[in-house]
């Protein structure tokens, strides 16, 4: 793997009505599945499903949050990545029975692809479409058609023997008004960048890999943006949460457990609370 993964790059075309987005993964993409013991199509599932995270957050024009979720009736009770402006990841998926059919109605069975975006000033916003592509790239092109309409195209790629993920994005530029000038040049610049495959997209420095697909073409690359797994879990949001049920349900959990074990979903840490942690939520009086 090249030393740029973990990366993602915008680019635009100096002569032409398109932008691009180019991601690439190897240790967030690992470091998401690790402690969970996923079976390969979910794995597959889940590093489409972060590539795709990220190139949905890297087209917000703002300070927020963007939470990509399949739910459905399948094997796979839902998949999530959630992630945010800065590039900072994570993920889960929940599985409730043995996957027969990896494809993706296979293992989702009659589905939604619900996108939530936060943004830290504003109003949040949600939009679901039906699962209905043979793949999670054809959902997402469908999901801009409807409810950004942009042309846009997606390509995603995940292996679950290297657990490497990356995805492209295209998507026109509506700054022109001769549609015909922009419906060219995107469909131009679709047609050379479906001729990525995996091998390039896992093994190339980004810089290398945009020359091959658009060497004929003046690309300005913006500065690259480092992707991480950043979980967001911690001792005092247990402790909140816990907070949140009232003395009386945390007196009443402590005489029946003994303590409180709050394990997080997405990075599997495990916090213990014994009622010494807690007299402070039990008594606020004993607090110093």
């Amino acid at each position: 793997m090249s030393s740029q993964s973990d990366v993602l790059n915008r680019y635009i075309f100096e002569d032409l009505h398109a932008r691009g987005e180019l991601v690439q993964l190897d240790t967030s993409f690992k470091t998401i599945i690790e402690n969970h013991n996923y079976p390969k199509p979910v794995i597959t599932l889940l590093g489409e499903l972060m590539a795709a995270t990220s190139l949905l957050t890297a087209t917000l024009k703002f300070e927020g949050e963007i939470a990509v979720q399949l739910q459905g009736n399948g094997p796979v009770k839902y998949a999530v990545i959630n992630g945010d402006h800065q590039q900072q990841l994570r993920g889960v998926a929940s599985i409730q029975d043995t996957i027969v059919d990896d494809s993706l109605k296979g293992m989702l069975g009659k589905a939604n692809m619900i996108i939530t975006i936060i943004p830290k000033q504003g109003q949040r916003y949600q939009g679901v479409v039906a699962l209905e592509g043979d793949t999670l790239a054809e959902c997402l092109e469908h999901y801009f058609a409807t409810s950004e309409q942009l042309d846009t195209k997606i390509w995603l790629f995940s292996d679950n023997e290297q657990v490497l993920a990356a995805g492209s994005l295209i998507q026109v530029l509506p700054d022109t008004e001769d549609k015909e000038k922009q419906q060219g040049d995107f469909d131009h610049i679709s047609q050379l960048t479906a001729t990525i495959k995996a091998e390039e997209i896992f093994g190339l420095p980004a810089n290398e890999l945009l020359y091959r697909l658009y060497h004929d073409e003046q690309v300005r690359l913006f500065e690259p943006q480092s992707v991480a797994f950043v979980c967001g879990c911690s001792e005092s949001k247990c402790l909140d949460a816990i907070a949140n049920m009232g003395k009386e349900a945390i007196e009443s959990h402590l005489q029946k457990h003994g303590n409180f074990t709050i394990t997080c979903d997405f990075c599997k840490t495990g916090y213990h609370f014994d009622r010494e942690n807690l007299q402070p939520l039990l008594d606020p009086k004993s607090q110093h």
